[in-house]
């Protein structure tokens, strides 16, 4: 209630009125907590505990906006600097307006034109933002160094590496830390480091993106903020969007920097190892240590990132790399990244009209049988409904008998789906039938679609075939 206090009370002097409604917003990977006030303007409030951190974003925010790049205007801060109210950019991270193509991997026209307009934006708020900055304003550090760089090394180190129970040679290991700090810091830079530049540090209001969160921001190099933003665990961009990205942002570089693309992109890559290792330390922290499971379900994400990058090999850090490949073989990973490989489809159909089709060349999976089940399709009142219809539903939970006979395809269908994640496979097929593919097919698949997608975070098909319905879970 303080901070509802405080937060009015801020309200109050910058706009002369009271706020409509104060409400509480979704918190994120920090301390700081965010409150939405509604009224004429609606604002955004924040609390947060450390005051310096307050300081190095209120300062940042006010600089950039002087120099014209898109971040929220500062209204009101409260006299202790541990509340203030800034412009609500609005409901929309460029996280969730590229949702699909993280979801598919295929990027549509007009997420890949507000991709394109970010990183763009990258380099003048890099270069431009850094033009006049007091650095000494930076919270926790004023620039990007060595003691940064082990800092983040060590936390991968502790927070995730010894968390996964791998052996390695403690002594080995810090000789290629060290080795990776002299490549980091070989080329001395003046720009501007975002820190945490990430799509979900991105709002998009009325087509345009702004940047929020960059409290964290001190002098440092460019490739730092690239390699964040294009190797973000969860955006899941391919490797060819990846480099189309890069390329825009290299030629938006030049108008400030005068960087040879090879020298560019070489540098750029172990920037990318580095960003992974430091996030896998913080996944681990929030994670294993925090028990907070959001960041946990990256982890699977950033290994195969990491996989992938290995595969080109980096030969200043042989124990590393060798270390490394062990880690994105470990069993809990290969089996998190086989999630993302697996499809399930499943299905309901009519015995009359024949047996599913299927169309992944496999062979088929299970087909189960429906027809010793109690048949709403008996009664009258039943005949136009489906099993997705509630008063069906109802009628055949009431009655049970096909709750028990899901009580065996489920432990069947889980142990299979997990011996394919174990395995690596991509598809399966679980088939239904009924009578007419109408209601007990139809709820048994609708069931076991959810079933299997809840329990195991996996792509999951759902086809009524009668009723010519196609769904992906």
């Amino acid at each position: 209630m303080m901070n509802h206090d405080t937060l009015q009370q801020l309200y109050l002097t910058a706009t002369a009125r009271l706020p409509i409604a104060i409400e509480a917003l979704p918190g994120a990977g920090s301390n700081r907590r965010y409150f939405r006030l509604k009224g004429d303007p609606t604002l955004i409030g924040v609390c947060g505990t450390s005051v310096a951190e307050n300081r190095a974003f209120l300062y940042l925010a006010r600089h950039f906006e002087e120099k014209g790049l898109p971040v929220p205007h500062i209204h009101a801060v409260s006299e202790d600097e541990t509340c203030y109210l800034q412009e609500d950019l609005g409901h929309t991270l460029l996280f969730d307006a590229i949702a699909t193509g993280r979801q598919t991997g295929v990027f549509s026209d007009g997420e890949k034109a507000l991709l394109r307009k970010t990183i763009r934006l990258l380099a003048h708020l890099q270069c431009e933002g850094a033009e006049g900055l007091d650095f000494g304003q930076c919270h926790p550090q004023p620039e990007f160094n060595r003691r940064s760089i082990l800092w983040d090394l060590s936390y991968f180190k502790f927070c995730f590496l010894k968390a996964t129970g791998l052996d390695y040679q403690e002594d080995r290991l810090e000789d290629d830390f060290e080795r990776m700090c002299e490549r980091l810091l070989s080329l001395p830079t003046s720009t501007f480091m975002y820190r945490d530049f990430q799509s979900r540090n991105v709002m998009i209001r009325h087509g345009e993106p702004y940047f929020i969160d960059f409290q964290g921001g001190r002098r440092g190099p460019v490739f730092y903020d690239v390699a964040s933003f294009l190797w973000q665990a969860k955006a899941n961009f391919p490797a060819e969007l990846r480099e189309e990205l890069a390329a825009h942002y290299l030629d938006e570089l030049h108008h400030f920097l005068p960087l040879p693309e090879e020298e560019f992109r070489h540098q750029l890559r172990h920037y990318v190892l580095f960003r992974t290792l430091q996030v896998l330390g913080a996944y681990g922290f929030r994670g294993y240590f925090e028990r907070k499971p959001h960041f946990l379900q990256s982890v699977p994400y950033a290994v195969e990132n990491l996989r992938q990058l290995l595969a080109g090999g980096f030969e200043d850090y042989p124990y590393l790399s060798e270390v490394l490949g062990r880690l994105t073989q470990l069993p809990q990973f290969v089996y998190e990244r086989n999630k993302q490989k697996l499809t399930v489809r499943v299905m309901s159909f009519s015995y009359r009209k024949g047996l599913p089709e299927d169309p992944s060349g496999n062979g088929g999976g299970y087909v189960f049988d429906c027809r010793g089940v109690h048949n709403p399709g008996r009664y009258e009142q039943y005949k136009r409904l489906t099993g997705r219809d509630e008063a069906v539903i109802r009628f055949l939970e009431e009655d049970g008998e096909i709750l028990r006979f899901l009580e065996g395809v489920d432990a069947l269908v889980d142990a299979h789906v997990d011996r394919y994640l174990q395995r690596g496979f991509e598809h399966l097929m679980v088939c239904f039938g009924c009578t007419g593919g109408q209601h007990r097919s139809v709820y048994a698949a609708e069931h076991v679609a959810r079933h299997l997608h809840e329990r195991f975070g996996i792509r999951v098909e759902l086809e009524h075939r009668e009723q010519q319905l196609h769904y992906t879970l």
